[in-house]
């Protein structure tokens, strides 16, 4: 695999990871909202496997 190339597959990996961040962390902000407390546990769980 050439260098340009594994460079593109990092990138679209880190802008995945940052994509799936940013929308755990809407889906936390609105399971706060609405109180529903095992929303919030299990989003939580995610975030930490995410890390």
């Amino acid at each position: 695999m050439n260098k340009n190339r594994k460079q593109l597959i990092q990138q679209a990996a880190a802008n995945h990871r940052a994509t799936l961040r940013k929308s755990l962390e809407h889906r936390l902000e609105l399971a706060r909202a609405s109180g529903n407390e095992k929303l919030i546990r299990l989003l939580e769980q995610e975030a930490n496997y995410l890390g």
